[in-house]
């Protein structure tokens, strides 16, 4: 299997490992995303702020978070994405240390495809449930509810035989087989490679199923049980695996299996993840939205509480040169800090180098300015806004930095 690192942002163009073939499905593939991962150049693709890991004919193209004139090389930043991935539970795997990366070549999707098979695998070990379901068809004993229309149509000939509708109580139920479906995507993707020996066992010890077909809205059908509890995770990596696959997308020949991630999302997931670890007594909380405007909303990205004050953090990956921000960003802050009564807020952008906030005081223009407090008149203090700068990296440049929860959070309630 033939493997290509590039950078978010990049561009690929049509040579080498990369060929017309894999542009065209790249190309599909991205048209019927709405063009929302790259952007087609009439010579190579053009990345966006996607990335993750894209299986096609034979090729495995890698693409990687990178902060703007960094140093490191590709091997640094896929171990700070699969790291960010684990932290933000969309990926279970050991830490990973650079050795291995190196030594293993390992592929991103060889991760998932792991996790998924030690959860079957664990599930299958466990003892794999049975469920009731009911079933139309032609059996040798009357049993369950005759159907007249089917049986005569059926078993004009064949008078030995029953066409019923009936209970039937095996394995053979809707969650083995989303799970089948996509061990078979699995088994597909990983022919030549050292999983694929083992998604052919797991398929062994896996019972026989109905091959169906699968959609976003056959996981609604599934039920929520006790039984089914230990499910979970296996269903929802067999989700994100069967609903990314995309067969035939390429003159009807050619498989591919995208897993892509919008890095923007997963820089806030990670900060929030982070936060939620500090040891710091704040209570975080993120996706928290109010009514605007004539049932417009708005959502600031987190929302920290600390004794009686609130702070707002809003994250941006990327990295800007200077400390001017947009002015749309900043207007944004000032809403967010009305309109959830918080003292501070901070734009939180990535960078080669951790700069801490210097807040400043929005302009009050209003002509009140003072407020009565117990008979004393007091001037009201105006809520503050600051640019943040932080680097993902400890010192050392390669080493992703645990503490930054309570880094963040000290320029708080601890400022310097």
């Amino acid at each position: 299997m033939l493997k290509i690192q590039v950078f978010e942002h990049s561009f690929l163009p049509i040579e080498g490992n990369f060929g017309q073939r894999h542009f065209m499905a790249l190309s599909k593939l991205n048209a019927l995303h709405n063009d929302k991962y790259f952007c087609i150049r009439h010579n190579g693709i053009k990345f966006k702020q996607y990335v993750g890991v894209i299986q096609v004919n034979g090729l495995t193209i890698e693409i990687l978070p990178k902060i703007d004139n960094h140093s490191g090389d590709e091997a640094v930043w896929q171990k700070a994405l699969i790291e960010m991935l684990r932290v933000t539970k969309k990926l279970k795997v050991q830490k990973v240390d650079q050795a291995s990366v190196n030594r293993q070549n390992i592929h991103l999707l060889d991760l998932y495809f792991k996790w998924f098979l030690n959860e079957v695998q664990s599930l299958i070990h466990q003892g794999l449930i049975k469920q009731y379901y009911k079933e139309t068809g032609n059996v040798k004993a009357l049993k369950g509810k005759l159907e007249f229309a089917g049986h005569i149509s059926e078993n004009l000939v064949h008078k030995e035989r029953f066409y019923t509708t009936h209970q039937v109580y095996n394995k053979d139920h809707l969650v083995h087989q989303i799970i089948s479906k996509a061990l078979n995507i699995v088994e597909k993707c990983t022919k030549g490679n050292y999983l694929y020996s083992k998604c052919k066992t797991v398929q062994l010890d896996f019972p026989e199923v109905k091959n169906i077909s699968v959609t976003e809205a056959t996981f609604s059908k599934i039920p929520k049980t006790r039984k089914t509890a230990p499910y979970e995770t296996a269903l929802a990596i067999s989700k994100f695996i069967i609903l990314n696959f995309a067969p035939n997308i390429s003159s009807g020949s050619e498989n591919m299996l995208a897993l892509l991630f919008d890095m923007n999302n997963l820089w806030e997931e990670y900060i929030l993840a982070r936060l939620k670890q500090s040891e710091r007594k704040v209570t975080v909380r993120g996706q928290q939205s109010t009514t605007f405007w004539n049932s417009i909303s708005i959502r600031p990205d987190i929302v920290l509480d600390h004794l009686k004050n609130k702070f707002i953090i809003d994250t941006k990956w990327k990295n800007i040169s200077n400390d001017k921000t947009s002015t749309h960003d900043l207007r944004q802050m000032y809403v967010y800090n009305d309109y959830w009564n918080s003292d501070k807020a901070i734009l939180l952008y990535t960078s080669n180098k951790t700069e801490p906030p210097l807040f400043k005081s929005f302009e009050d223009h209003s002509v009140q300015k003072y407020t009565i407090n117990n008979g004393k008149t007091e001037e009201i203090k105006q809520h503050q806004c600051g640019l943040g700068k932080l680097s993902i990296f400890e010192k050392n440049g390669s080493e992703l930095n645990k503490n930054i929860g309570n880094e963040i959070i000290d320029w708080f309630i601890n400022p310097q």
